[in-house]
Order: structure tokens, then C-alpha cells, then sequence
């Protein structure tokens, strides 16, 4: 075989100097001809508490043994997750957007630190995702992000359900709606094995994004996480990895503009999460990509809502994959003019060339044709206004409602806000209010998930409306803006609201208003005071210190 290119092991391993490293290197089972083939990392986001990762040292098996089919060394390291969905409503919560640049650093401190030569990183829960693929832009490596795949739903009285169908139940339980005994039952069927949340949430929102920005090969993360054919999906990525490393292609040469108007298109046509806004901000920072969150709207805005996705839609990411999966939707935006073809991606094909090789299931009603879309534009919308000078994030698809008028229920607190809404203070027309809950003031921006779907739940998520300047789960639906910037916590208007106020949202307009004159935030900011940190040492309080505006992407660096 002959031998593949060193460009930066060579230096850890090759020449008398070197026999130190090569001497610890044997001592953990590595020959003379591993070390003469290129070193190739495989970042595992493997961890035991959370069903999103819990499968993938078995996918990093399959991986490995791939490349070394191909004539690389592999080296597994791992890195830190998070679960959103354990920690939900509850302080660990803050600890999970900090996870993603705590993943980016870790793999870049490790694939410096080693010399690696390509690198693999292996994902499956919301913070993973775009942390990988972080790391990789930085570093520029040949590499790809390899998704875990989604789990297969839960089975409750004859129809499928998912962790959003649990979240919702504890409000349904609280208003006497459903009984404890029925939300145990639910309780235990909803997550039925390994794999990442099975609607377009973040995790599969990111997914399909990652697949369309080019960085993951097009169709490996609709394979499900218990199918038997991830096995080689994990074999193939190995084997593409020292293609890439063969061909010298750097991860940031398929990050490029057109490739991320090409993912926010991917989003918009799924109805996929607002937090694909902040991953793909913070992406597009490392890869040195001019992007925005006004591009977000733009793109949205002429893209149609096709896929007929949970939380707002019917199915769930595996019946998306029975269906055609990405290439359809990609071949969909194609026929629609909506979609950059020439845009390279990993597998060496053209997103263009990958859309053709699209293959419809006959009957599928997931992904819509272009004449009868669920909307005739896509998932999200950025508003502005005297509340969110900045902008802030709305996910449109799976609710009709354009505009809400109401007075403000503020908390500064997700938990004051959940017990509030648990206890049934919350009535028809109000506008809740959660603010110092952003990147800083949190730290960490929690999402709301256990507040948002406790008002579903109680039957009244349709007649209010919510904004923070936290994040919203992609399982949340309604009218529900996130992202408010500045945030309360360094002294955007949020801070100035005060319980009755009229808070007006006009997603027609873009505008996200409070209904108090200028002159009178400006004086109630003025007698305003930011809060004491809630965290004066460790990572939180690093974070706090260094994290930029949810509008920037919450970056650290």
C-alpha cells in the first residue's frame, strides 16, 4: 500500500529524536507500522447519561475500522456532553451551551496537542453537533463531523411519541388533564434506545444543517441510531476521512458562504430550531465566514416549508430518512432555484451531485413537493424592534400566528416562570417574560422547554406568547421569541420591562415591541443596576466574562 501523507504526525513520530513518543506510543499498543501511517483522530462525544451518545463507542468501532482500511492509524480520544433534555429546567441546564465551546476547545487542545493528521468527530446531542464541527474549522484539518443518528419514537396507546409528548404531559398533568399514572406510563415509553431526539430538533436540525453545509457526508445522519446499517456508515466516513486527508482538503474549503446559505435553507425548508441560528453564527465565526442573523430571514423568507416535521408537523427525523431523506429535500430546493449546487461538500460530490442521486419513496408524505408546501416560506423569522434592537429568533412553522398583543408577565427566573405557569397564573393574552436567563447574565442561556411545553400542555400554548433572552429547546412550538439581544443582563431593554406592560409582536412587520415610550425606558435603565453574578469563579464565571451576544452567535473566542 503505499503510504499516505504525514503533513503534521511526521513530527511526532518520525526520526531518531522521536523515539521517546514512539517508546510511550508502543506502551499503549501502537507498532512501527502504525506509526508510519498518518494519525488520524476520532473525537468521541461518547457519554453514559444521555441516550443521544450512549451507542457511539460502537460507532467509533465501526469508524476505526475504516480507517485502518484505508491505511491510516486511528487515535479515539473523547470530550464532554451535556443532555438539554435531562437537565431541562434546572440549573444544569446553564452548563449546556457552555458544553459547546468546552467540546470546540477540547478537540482542538487534543489535535494540536497530538499532531493529528485528520481528524473524525463523532456526535449525537445538541451541543456536540456544532462543537465538532467547530473544532474542525479551527483547525482546519481534513475531517468530517459523523452524526450518531436519531432514536426510533416511543410507542403510547397506539401512537408514536417523543420526549416533546413527555415535556408536554407535565403541564397536561398539572391542569388534570392526564393522570400521574398516565404520565409514568408515557414516561416510560417515550425513549425506547440509543439515539439523538427524534423530531427536528436541535439535534436533527443541526444534522441535516451539518449535511448541507458539506462538513458531514449527505445521508449518513437519517441512517437511525439502532439500524444495522450505521455500522458501515461509521466504515465509510473512516475511508472518507483518508480520501480527504489523500486529496489535502481542509475542512474549511466546503465552509465557504455559499455552503451556509445552503444550511439556513436546510432549516427554513424543516421547520427546524431556532439554536441552528446560533450554531451556524458561531460556525460560520470559526471558518472566517461573514454571516448574520438578518440572512437567516432573507433565507427563510424565500424558502418554502416542506418537510412535515415534530414539533410543528406530524413525523419524526426517521420517517424523513424512510422517505428520501436530505437528498430529496436538497433535490427539492435544487428544482426550486434555492439551493447553491457547486457548493463542495466531503464525499468530493457537489451538493448538486448528491441531490441527484435523490431516490423518493413512493407515497412518502414527509417531505412536500414544491407545489404544495406546508408554507409558502420557511421555519423562522428575526425580529427587531424597541425590545430586541439587536434582533431576536421566532420559529414560525407549526403555528398561524402573525400577531400578539398582551401584557408582560416578567420573571427573572426560568424556575419563578415554570411555577407560574404550574400553579396557573398564566391566562390567555399575557406575554411571559424570562430575561437575565442570556449568554451572560445566565450563564449559559437555558431554554425554556419545560415552560413552553407546560403551557402547551394546559391547553393555552396557542393564546400567549413568550420572549427571552434565553434559548427555546427546537421541541418548543408557538409563538415563542428567543435570542432577545442586548440581553437583560447587560442592560438591553428587557431589562426595563416591568410587569403590565404591553409588549405587541407583528411577525409581518419584523417587529418585536415594547409598548412604554422610549423616554421612560430610558430613565428606568438609567435607575437600573446589572445584578451581582451568579457565579464568581469557575467556568461559568469565565464564561460569563468572555461570551459575546446571542446575536454574534454566543461565541467565546
Amino acid at each position: 500500500m503505499t503510504l499516505l501523507p504525514k503533513h503534521r504526525s511526521a513530527a511526532l513520530t518520525d526520526g531518531p529524536d522521536r523515539a521517546p513518543a514512539r517508546a510511550m506510543l508502543k506502551a499503549v499498543g501502537l507498532s512501527d507500522e502504525d506509526l508510519s501511517r498518518p494519525l488520524v483522530g476520532v473525537a468521541n462525544t461518547w457519554i453514559e447519561v444521555m441516550p443521544c451518545n450512549i451507542h457511539l463507542r460502537e460507532v467509533a468501532a465501526s469508524v476505526k475500522e475504516g480507517i485502518r482500511e484505508a491505511g491510516g492509524t486511528p487515535i479515539e480520544f473523547n470530550t464532554v456532553a451535556v443532555s438539554d433534555g435531562i437537565s431541562m429546567g434546572t440549573e444544569g441546564m446553564k452548563a449546556s451551551l457552555v458544553s459547546r465551546e468546552v467540546v470546540a476547545d477540547s478537540i482542538e487542545l487534543v489535535a494540536r496537542g497530538h499532531l493529528f493528521d485528520a481528524l473524525v468527530a463523532l456526535c449525537g446531542c445538541d451541543k456536540t453537533i456544532p462543537g465538532t464541527a467547530m473544532a474542525l474549522a479551527r483547525l482546519d484539518l481534513p475531517g468530517l463531523v459523523l452524526y450518531g443518528g436519531s432514536i426510533d419514537p416511543g410507542s403510547f396507546r397506539g401512537r408514536d411519541v417523543t420526549i416533546q409528548d413527555v415535556f408536554e404531559a407535565v403541564g397536561a398533568c398539572a391542569s388534570g388533564k392526564m393522570t400521574l399514572d398516565d404520565l409514568k406510563e408515557l414516561e416510560d415509553k417515550a425513549c425506547p434506545g440509543p439515539g439523538a431526539c427524534g423530531g427536528q430538533f436541535t439535534a436533527n436540525t443541526m444534522a441535516t444543517a451539518l449535511e448541507f453545509v458539506g462538513i458531514s457526508p449527505m445521508g449518513s445522519a437519517g441512517v437511525p441510531a439502532t439500524d444495522p446499517g450505521r455500522k458501515e456508515v461509521g466504515r465509510a466516513a473512516g475511508r472518507l476521512v483518508m480520501d480527504l486527508l489523500r486529496r489535502g482538503t481542509g475542512a474549511r474549503s466546503v465552509l465557504t458562504r455559499g455552503a451556509f446559505e445552503n444550511a439556513i435553507a436546510s432549516i427554513a425548508a424543516t421547520g427546524g430550531s431556532t439554536n441552528g441560528v446560533l450554531h451556524l453564527l458561531a460556525l460560520a465565526r470559526e471558518a472566517g465566514v461573514p454571516l448574520s442573523i438578518d440572512d437567516f430571514d432573507r433565507i427563510s423568507a424565500r424558502t418554502p416549508l416542506l418537510a412535515d416535521l415534530k414539533p410543528g408537523g406530524r413525523f419524526v427525523a426517521n420517517d424523513m430518512h424512510r422517505a428520501g431523506g436530505t437528498r430529496l429535500l436538497a433535490a427539492r430546493l435544487l428544482e426550486a432555484g434555492l439551493l447553491r449546487g457547486d457548493e463542495a461538500t466531503v464525499s468530493g460530490s457537489t451538493i448538486k451531485e448528491e441531490a441527484q442521486r435523490a431516490r423518493e419513496t413512493r407515497g412518502q408524505e414527509v417531505i412536500r413537493p414544491l407545489a404544495n408546501p406546508l408554507k409558502p416560506t420557511g421555519g423562522l423569522v428575526i425580529l427587531r424592534g424597541s425590545l430586541a434592537p439587536d434582533g431576536c429568533v421566532v420559529k414560525v412553522a407549526g403555528h398561524g400566528r402573525l400577531k400578539h398583543r398582551g401584557p408582560a408577565r416578567v420573571f427573572d427566573r426560568e424556575e419563578a416562570a415554570f411555577a407560574a405557569v404550574q400553579a396557573r397564573r398564566i391566562k390567555p393574552g399575557d406575554v411571559v417574560v424570562i430575561r437575565y436567563e442570556g449568554p451572560s447574565g445566565g450563564p449559559g442561556m437555558r431554554e425554556m422547554l419545560a415552560v413552553t411545553a407546560a403551557l402547551v400542555g394546559q391547553g393555552i400554548g396557542d393564546q400567549v406568547a413568550l420572549l427571552t433572552d434565553g434559548r427555546f429547546s427546537g421541541a418548543t412550538h408557538g409563538l415563542m421569541a428567543g435570542h432577545v439581544a442586548p440581553e437583560a443582563a447587560r442592560g438591553g431593554p428587557i431589562a426595563a420591562v416591568r410587569e403590565g406592560d404591553g409588549i405587541s409582536f407583528d411577525i409581518g412587520a419584523r417587529r418585536l415591541d415594547l409598548e412604554v415610550s422610549d423616554e421612560i425606558v430610558r430613565d428606568r435603565l438609567r435607575h437600573w443596576t446589572p445584578p451581582a453574578p451568579r457565579y464568581e469563579t469557575g467556568v461559568f464565571a469565565k464564561y460569563a466574562r468572555l461570551v459575546s451576544s446571542a446575536s454574534e452567535g454566543a461565541v467565546t473566542g
